[in-house]
């Protein structure tokens, strides 16, 4: 059975709480308008699950101290950041519920916000010369900011083999999450070696998390309704990319112009949707999400144990039984 976050921050549960007002103090500023930003921010903060892949990563492989605190801030700070220009990006409204920045206060205003808050990152990182958290942190930033672009250039030709969504996605979403274990690692004093390990790690468990999120979009009897977002925004995920490559050369071409030409249209999408279905898409992205689970436990299985350890299994476990 899944744990709840809850029971699964336990061991960090005091840190985490420590870590919330050390992460409200990093924010603060004296520009009236960006302070009131930030307490925006703040307040709709998500599940919090970077920083607990940090402290649990720190636990697991040494010992939790100032640097684990700041490197958890530098995490969520380039985190965020990322969210604010990715809704400027998408021109989306909504973010988990809450109006977007861009939405309340503008595109131009929103890009400004998310470079406060990642320079605010890198010179908390610079401020006590923690320059392997940086190196590590700066090396994500790079690695989504490319993996944002590749699937923008491979949309616009609808036409992404299942290498390419891997490199996709574990530059988008897997190197934010190895970064987080790996600079918990580096933080509680880990060798190299250990650093790296951790860093794999967290690529395998943000690869599954990814998948699980893809998989999202065509819905199962507890979800509900799929959804049909990616197909709407001409997104070729892993379920479309392996029933495309096992579909005769007319269905591909039925599919492919749907998603160009009538990818607003519901009843079109829901052509896709069970396409994909009776294709074996869904069984086929279920299984590598599983292959990714089972590599991160692995790797997991070689660390001590410890009630870090037990926790970090939980959350990956978490992370690809969520419901949403």
């Amino acid at each position: 059975m899944t744990k709840d976050l809850e029971s699964i921050k336990a061991p960090v549960a005091i840190e985490m709480e420590e870590f919330e007002q050390k992460f409200r103090a990093s924010m603060k500023t004296r520009v009236l308008l960006l302070d009131k930003i930030m307490s925006y921010i703040v307040k709709r903060k998500g599940k919090q699950m970077r920083p607990l892949f940090v402290f649990l990563s720190a636990g697991a492989t040494g010992v939790i101290n100032e640097s684990t605190y700041r490197g958890a801030s530098l995490i969520e700070l380039v985190h965020t950041a990322s969210l604010v220009h990715d809704d400027v990006v998408d021109n989306s409204s909504y973010r988990r519920g809450f109006f977007s920045v861009n939405a309340l206060w503008k595109n131009k205003i929103a890009v400004l916000v998310g470079d406060f808050l990642l320079t605010r990152g890198l010179f908390l990182a610079l401020e006590h010369k923690d320059y392997q958290l940086l190196e590590i942190c700066t090396e994500a930033v790079k690695e989504m900011s490319e993996g944002e672009l590749l699937q923008m250039e491979k949309a616009r030709q609808l036409d992404i083999s299942e290498e390419i969504y891997y490199e996709i996605i574990r530059q988008k979403t897997a190197s934010l999450i190895a970064s987080c274990c790996s600079i918990g690692a580096s933080s509680s004093g880990a060798t190299e070696e250990m650093v790296k390990k951790m860093k794999k790690f967290g690529e395998c468990v943000g690869m599954a998390f990814q998948i699980k999120d893809d998989l999202f979009d065509y819905g199962d009897d507890e979800i509900g309704k799929p959804v049909g977002i990616d197909i709407k925004e001409k997104k070729l995920t892993l379920p479309l990319i392996y029933s495309l490559s096992k579909a005769s050369w007319l269905e591909k071409r039925k599919i492919i112009g749907i998603i160009k030409n009538n990818s607003e249209d519901a009843a079109k999408v829901k052509i896709v949707i069970d396409f994909v279905r009776k294709s074996g898409g869904i069984a086929y992205a279920n299984q590598k999400m599983t292959e990714y689970y089972t590599q991160s436990i692995a790797l997991l299985n070689e660390l001590p144990d410890s009630a870090f350890k037990t926790s970090l299994g939980d959350l990956v476990q978490f992370t690809i039984e969520r419901k949403s």
